[in-house]
């Protein structure tokens, strides 16, 4: 019914240990999670009756809840795009195209095999939100309208992502417009809820618009507790039940786009092959070619003597360009190596930094102090795309040569390890100038609107500047030394990631169970160690070194001290930590990276 592509997929899926390992990390990541809460609450404060018990089940579930649709929106739409991305990189979408596949059965066959995934894993987490039940505080339309409101969010972000791929040429770009797009999307909504553009539309509370089409506000309206008369089908509120409709309608509409447009975008590339000499006036090898010798646009057969005229009219009216010295630097800044529908990226983020900018000066001049978690929730958003859009871009820039079968020749030729590798960076860092300038500004407009001190835009702006590095060694790192392009997009985005969902959870623990920070940190060392394996097999499972297990185990430490001193206002030590932290992990990355690229050219110190 749907088509062979996803047929395949759900043949060959269960066969890989992969799909294993995702459930069991998964669930029990979401398990530990819950672990923790429970220790940090039994730590920190008494329990005394069944109240306190129904007021932790009802926290936790809560956190869970949005926990998930965080990761769903991250991976349904990251994993769709970058398989169809992958299909074009390798010119195997081509392949597709001339075979009898219906239009539907490859759009919806790609999509459905990429959300595979995402629909296993909530699958295998429904058993442990109905034992969060046992903990009281949240009820079972509660539990049915979290898990359906994950779904038809996957479902939604997926045939954006798709759609998305299916149109653009270039897998960065796609990347790009997916995430930002979904930041859009959430974002215009939040601006919706808050009356900014009204309070009615069409007689209906812009508050039930914004919770019929945001994720974020249904999974906040399904965590709600529902009578049983008001209930939808006797199951969800009625505001989960809009989300769920519009959701259905969405997808189908996103999806008949691609179906209708997905060989208008992607045509046959027209191939006209060279034209045929005669034998007798071939050039043989070594010999010089004399002018007469030279084949002329008359020996080629009359169907094809325009285009040959004209490709060489061409080729002699360009102007010559001269190369730098390091080619890899010149091309990545020179060149349009990432499309050149790249600066339709860099509007729409332009865009999220306007609104940015617009929601900061309106709070500043509203003539109250403006707590941190307002500035946080303006900010933060803007700062973690600049993030993941570097980390993308980085890693984007290695699979794209092995893609291309550019490697092999660059592994044979004079480029030294210090081109590739800094010449990819400078690349990365000069095509994303947008991505790094524009958070520095807006620190700098924190500190004129008198919203933060000097002394903490400089701390901000400081450890931003770190974090680049990081994120765009480490997207070198996993590009080099990933063999599936795929699996290595997908780790390095999943890693930055990970990071900041890790930070903001860890946070959302502390404050719903407020109390001592000294007696959390026992509480808080299985995600520690958690993260310092997933961080350790990211660095240096294939590549292995001392530097890279102290980077890998003391980033998730450092992470910890840094979240409590931000909350106990320590902001020197948080940048302090920040710093030495990721700087040492940037360098143990950078440093071993040279010599693993040098190893692999071949050009050892055997000498």
């Amino acid at each position: 019914m749907i088509g062979p592509v996803f047929t395949r997929e759900l043949v060959v899926a269960p066969r890989r240990w992969r799909i294993y390992g995702v459930r069991v990390g998964y669930v029990g990541g979401l398990f530990g999670v819950a672990a923790t809460a429970w220790l940090v609450l039994a730590g920190t404060q008494l329990i005394r009756n069944v109240g306190d018990m129904a007021r932790f089940g009802a926290i936790v579930s809560q956190l869970l809840a949005v926990v998930q649709l965080v990761l769903v929106v991250f991976f349904s739409g990251i994993l769709s795009a970058t398989a169809v991305s992958q299909e074009k990189d390798r010119r195997t979408l081509e392949l597709l195209l001339l075979t009898r596949l219906a239009n539907h059965e490859l759009v919806l066959g790609k999509l459905l095999a990429s959300v595979l995934h995402v629909l296993v894993g909530l699958a295998a987490a429904v058993p442990l939100f109905f034992l969060l039940g046992l903990w009281g505080g949240i009820s079972l339309s509660q539990i049915m309208g979290c898990l359906l409101v994950c779904a038809a969010t996957a479902l939604v972000c997926g045939s954006f992502g798709s759609t998305v791929a299916f149109w653009r040429e270039k897998t960065l770009q796609s990347l790009a417009m997916t995430v930002l797009g979904v930041v859009l999307w959430v974002g215009f909504w939040e601006v919706v809820h808050a009356g900014a553009l009204g309070r009615h539309w069409a007689g209906i509370a812009t508050e039930q618009w914004a919770s019929a089409m945001s994720p974020w506000r249904a999974i906040l309206a399904a965590m709600e507790p529902v009578p049983a008369g008001e209930a939808w089908l006797g199951l969800v509120s009625p505001a989960v039940g809009w989300f769920l409709a519009v959701s259905v309608l969405l997808a189908g509409l996103l999806n008949g786009v691609a179906i209708a447009g997905v060989r208008v975008w992607n045509p046959p590339q027209p191939f006209s092959p060279p034209p045929e000499e005669e034998p007798s006036k071939r050039i043989g090898i070594g010999q010089p070619s004399a002018p007469s010798e030279r084949p002329s646009t008359a020996d080629a057969p009359p169907t094809e003597q325009g285009t040959l005229s004209t490709r060489r009219l061409l080729a002699a009216s360009r102007p010559h360009r001269p190369v730098w010295d390091n080619p890899i630097l010149w091309r990545e800044l020179c060149t349009w190596a990432y499309g050149r529908k790249i600066l339709v990226v860099k509007l729409i983020y332009w865009l999220v930094f306007a609104g940015t900018a617009i929601a900061l000066l309106h709070a500043s001049q509203s003539g109250q102090p403006i707590p941190k978690s307002a500035i946080a929730v303006a900010v933060l958003p803007l700062f973690l795309l600049s993030l993941m859009l570097l980390n993308a871009q980085a890693v984007i820039s290695m699979t794209t040569e092995r893609d291309a079968g550019a490697m092999d020749l660059l592994l044979v030729s004079d480029v030294t390890p210090g081109e590739m590798v800094f010449g990819k960076l400078g690349g990365v860092w000069y095509n994303g100038k947008d991505w790094v300038v524009l958070p520095l500004v807006l620190c700098g407009g924190l500190w004129l609107g008198g919203i933060v001190r000097l002394e903490n835009v400089v701390y901000l702006a400081g450890g931003m500047l770190v974090l680049f590095g990081f994120v765009s060694v480490l997207g070198i790192h996993t590009g080099m030394t990933f063999p599936s392009s795929r699996l290595a997009i997908a780790t390095s985005l999943a890693t930055v990631f990970f990071l900041a969902v890790g930070v903001a959870v860890c946070m959302m623990i502390m404050v719903a169970f407020s109390g001592s920070f000294q007696a959390q940190l026992q509480p808080f060392l299985a995600m520690m160690v958690g993260g310092g394996l997933g961080l350790y097999v990211v660095m240096a499972f294939r590549t292995p070194s001392s530097a890279k297990l102290l980077a890998a185990f003391g980033c998730p430490l450092a992470s910890f001290y840094g979240i409590t001193s931000f909350l106990l206002e320590y902001t020197l030590g948080v940048f302090l930590v920040v710093v030495s932290a990721y700087g040492f992990a940037t360098a143990a990355l950078l440093v071993p990276m040279l010599a693993e690229f040098d190893v692999a050219t071949g050009r050892t110190t055997a000498e």
